[in-house]
């Protein structure tokens, strides 16, 4: 597993890269939640998500030791990323994502320079593709989580969190195939292991939950959300030993819950972040964390929409 060293390291390598982004509050959602809610404001990261930290920390690692051709499977955001930093490091790029990416993250992959592939709809026929491409071609393929590169990339944000919030008592986290949390979870476990790190799922993409619950991974069929960062089938092999040493709790908010809390941070706080981020608000809003009165961290892990698709998020506010 991976160490508070190694994301101590990472932190140093992506320094020139990534932004440190800012900590945003509400007074009306904290009210609503119960707690003192802070948001960590990844959708105001460079490529408009978290994935940057990540993507520079393993591509520049896989550049120093000469690669010239890069992959990645993506849903969009990881895509974005190691499109940007290969750019940047003048290495080509293909990117393999779902035949029903947002239109938005096809188009910024498109503007860093990277090739797309379209395969299927899940993860589990993105990667193979993606890995049997970096083969072809004798490139270096990108994982979007289960490395130990990418997981101490995201974990960078734990770090900042520590720095920027006193006596912060908890942490939600959204989880897809694990890597944010997993770095997430090392920075701040290895540090102050009082701070609750709480999961938050999609209920119809609930493998991470289900696997938590039996205490190995476990896979479930395709899935379907709104929350399409989140669609995986099953945590990764790297990052769930993490989660099983480390993580607190799992919580599972609905469809309806997301785009409530999607809702409410667009029309009250006047950000525009994806659903994915806004399980973390739905967690909070919808009384699924098992404290209350407490300062808590919610991760906003992107802010890359369709703006076609708006309409279908944006409903009325329940709370």
């Amino acid at each position: 597993m991976i160490s508070l060293i190694d994301v101590q390291a990472a932190r140093e390598r992506i320094a020139d890269i990534t932004y440190v982004t800012p900590i945003l509050k509400s007074k009306q959602l904290s009210e609503v939640c119960g707690n003192q809610i802070f948001l960590k404001s990844e959708h105001l990261q460079k490529t408009g998500s978290f994935k940057i930290r990540g993507a520079a920390n393993k591509v520049i690692q896989s550049v120093q030791e000469g690669a010239k051709y890069v992959t990645a499977a993506s849903s969009g955001n990881h895509g974005q990323a190691v499109a940007y930093i290969a750019d940047k490091y003048n290495v080509p790029a293909t990117i393999v994502v779902p035949e029903d990416i947002s239109f938005c993250k096809e188009n910024a992959i498109k503007g860093y320079n990277g090739q797309i592939e379209k395969c299927g709809t899940t993860s589990a026929e993105r990667l193979p593709r993606a890995k049997e491409i970096a083969i072809k071609e004798y490139g270096v393929y990108i994982p979007p989580y289960d490395d130990p590169f990418i997981m101490a990339g995201q974990g960078t944000i734990g770090l900042e969190i520590l720095e920027q919030i006193e006596d912060v008592d908890a942490v939600i986290v959204p989880i897809g195939g694990g890597g944010l949390i997993s770095g997430i979870l090392t920075a701040i476990k290895e540090t102050n292991p009082k701070i609750k790190i709480i999961g938050v799922e999609p209920d119809t993409a609930n493998d991470t939950f289900i696997s938590f619950q039996n205490k190995k991974i476990t896979s479930i069929p395709g899935t379907v959300t709104i929350a399409d960062g989140l669609r995986t089938i099953q945590p990764g092999d790297l990052t769930f030993p993490v989660l099983m040493k480390y993580l607190d709790d799992i919580v599972l908010v609905s469809e309806d819950e997301i785009r409530s809390a999607f809702s409410f941070v667009m029309e009250r706080m006047k950000q525009l972040i994806e659903p994915s981020s806004a399980t973390t608000i739905a967690a909070a809003m919808f009384n699924k964390l098992p404290f209350q009165g407490k300062k808590v961290v919610t991760v906003i892990s992107g802010g890359n929409v369709d703006l076609g698709k708006i309409s279908k998020f944006n409903v009325e506010i329940q709370i």
